[in-house]
């Protein structure tokens, strides 16, 4: 099982905040997981599609090629800048 969460914008475009998935052989790396959730429809995939998509791997920074294992946590969230 795998525990995914939303943020920012994010959050508010897909109307929730997390979710757990059970992790199957098919889903090694962040980017697979971002490719599963892209084909539940428009909504994920414009919003996941997204080139600047950040995300981080139980709670660290990380490129999408990063791999998972069971019990880790993802988030996906716009690029933050900061003033």
């Amino acid at each position: 099982m795998i525990l995914i969460n939303y943020f920012a914008r994010y959050r508010e475009q897909l109307d929730l905040g997390g979710e757990k998935l059970p992790l199957t052989t098919g889903l090694k790396t962040i980017e697979d997981v971002r490719r599963l959730l892209m084909a539940r429809g428009e909504v994920w995939h414009d919003v996941l599609g997204e080139r600047n998509l950040m995300c981080a791997l139980n709670q660290q920074l990380c490129q999408p090629d990063q791999a998972i294992e069971d019990f880790d946590e993802i988030a996906f969230f716009p690029p933050v800048t900061g003033g």
